[in-house]
């Protein structure tokens, strides 16, 4: 929501584009230092207080955003309205990864139309006489933030399923570092195609880049839909094994020019059950209070592709993108087979 804004926020505080971009930077800050807190919180705190208090805080940050009268100000509060949703996030992935691969699929697959409708959101009511440039899209995410409160309220939060004997026994580090680099991994793809897809594409002469990669998007929420309705049928390692595959056979595609375009929207159909069916997958072999923790893992994935890829076409150009698509793709196959070995003989017949 904040990348389609960024011309508002320049006409409205006045900052130059190298300094817009920090308000995105504050708001990804603090949502990226809310899971750890939640992991640490989940053990003393029920799941209802930590969501209701990431809403209000939501709420409350992105109103700050659209009224605040300076630029430090509005800084300050997408930095809130991160941690906000940061809490949020790691709450409700904690829960509905541990009810299995069809609901943490069906949850993220929320966060992706929400993804899809937010520069709409901005696009459409990001200019209103009564209003300072860009507020209204900030009020309505906190009118949606209180009637989720309401939500809340009548019907509560899934509660977390939590296997006894995973609980009781003592958690290896080593497989959850597994799952963080897996994470990390599909986390850099997911955010890399976004960013440098429509790159490559226009070098490559592709035409309509900008609607291949909304087509991207539209294909990975696609997905997530779809393996929230037949997910189920696999094991979550057999899943997460299956769709790095089907990644690493796109993005081979991308070399070929007339297939370009198909390789783009398959790698987002196939990504896209890897992230929830993860959360799933280590929640049968880890505590589920590790979940916030592993977020944290994504974070620096989606963090660290922008700017890798780009010190790669830096200096190698645009045909370095999908190199660094397939050996981030090579890397999430391998990382998948290494942990399916790993808790194979967790998993049930």
């Amino acid at each position: 929501m904040y990348g389609p804004a960024f011309p508002l926020f320049q006409e409205r505080f006045g900052v130059d584009t190298a300094g817009v971009g920090v308000i995105a930077s504050a708001h990804f800050l603090g949502s990226a230092s809310a899971p750890p807190l939640v992991g640490v919180l989940l053990a003393w705190v029920s799941l209802r207080r930590i969501v209701v208090a990431g809403l209000v805080l939501l709420a409350l940050g992105v109103t700050g955003v659209a009224l605040a009268p300076s630029w430090p100000l509005a800084v300050a509060c997408a930095l809130l309205g991160g941690f906000g949703l940061g809490n949020v996030s790691a709450g409700l992935n904690s829960a509905y990864g541990s009810l299995g691969t069809r609901h943490a699929n069906l949850v993220n697959a929320c966060f992706g139309l929400g993804s899809m409708l937010a520069p709409l959101l901005v696009a459409g009511l990001g200019r209103t006489a009564a209003l300072p440039v860009a507020a209204l899209p900030f009020l309505a995410v906190a009118v949606l933030g209180a009637a989720a409160l309401v939500v809340i309220r009548v019907w509560n939060v899934p509660a977390i399923q939590a296997r006894p004997e995973v609980e009781a026994q003592r958690p290896s580090v080593g497989l959850f570092a597994l799952f963080a680099a897996l994470l990390f991994m599909y986390v850099f793809l997911e955010v890399g195609y976004g960013a440098w897809a429509a790159r490559y594409l226009e070098a490559l002469g592709v035409g309509g880049a900008a609607l291949i990669v909304s087509g991207y998007w539209l294909a990975m929420t696609a997905g997530r839909l779809l393996a929230g309705v037949v997910g189920g049928r696999w094991q979550p390692g057999t899943l997460v094994l299956g769709s790095a595959g089907l990644a690493l056979g796109f993005t081979a595609l991308l070399f070929v020019k007339p297939l370009a375009a198909l390789a783009c929207l398959g790698a987002g159909l196939a990504l896209a059950p890897v992230f929830g069916t993860t959360l799933a997958w280590m929640t049968a072999s880890l505590p589920v209070r590790w979940v916030p923790p592993l977020l944290v893992a994504g974070s620096v994935g989606g963090a660290a592709a922008p700017w890798l890829v780009g010190q790669l076409v830096a200096r190698f150009g645009a045909g370095a993108v999908p190199v660094a698509f397939l050996g981030g793709a090579a890397a999430l196959l391998g990382l998948a087979l290494l942990t399916r070995a790993w808790t194979r003989p967790a998993q049930p017949a």
